[in-house]
């Protein structure tokens, strides 16, 4: 069946924000293979001063049974997910709402004043592009010891009280 077709037959997914319980504040889940994604979260490290974000890869453990848990493809990721206050965003409301947390990025706000149809329909032609663009790595990348504390592979122990 093409890839066309595929797309077709495949459900449509509301991919607006949703409640999630249990999962960090500031969490991002992003594709770990993809050269882009992993890019992304370069791109935030740099900028987090605060270290306010912690990062989980789908092909972890843990970034794999929250990707099932917010319904985002785990063999294909089609999105990106960031946490905040216990609601997941996805797509490029996921990526407006980490710019405007990190500093000197808070204009990005009134981006999502642009209809989501358009600010998501060009976030899906680059993320179904991504891989030929950008590139895919065999393993997820590797984070220097000083940054390992900031990512999440395996569920994450409850604090104690």
């Amino acid at each position: 069946m093409a890839q066309a077709e595929r797309q077709m037959n495949r459900p449509q997914r509301d991919w607006r924000p949703q409640l999630i319980d249990g999962a960090p504040d500031g969490l991002i889940v992003f594709d770990g293979v993809c050269v882009f994604c992993s890019s992304w979260v370069q791109f935030v490290i740099a900028r987090d001063r605060s270290q306010r974000f912690r990062f989980s890869p789908v092909q972890s453990a843990y970034g794999c049974g929250l990707a099932a848990r917010l319904g985002i493809s785990v063999e294909n990721p089609e999105t990106n997910a960031v946490v905040f206050n216990g609601r997941a965003y996805f797509k490029s409301d996921a990526a407006l709402e980490l710019l405007s947390h990190l500093p000197g990025w808070s204009w990005a706000r009134v981006l999502k004043e642009t209809p989501r149809w358009i600010r998501d329909g060009i976030y899906d032609w680059i993320a179904r592009r991504r891989y030929r663009l950008f590139g895919r790595t065999e393993t997820c990348m590797v984070p220097t010891p000083e940054l390992r504390a900031r990512f999440v592979f395996v569920e994450p122990t409850p604090a104690r009280q």
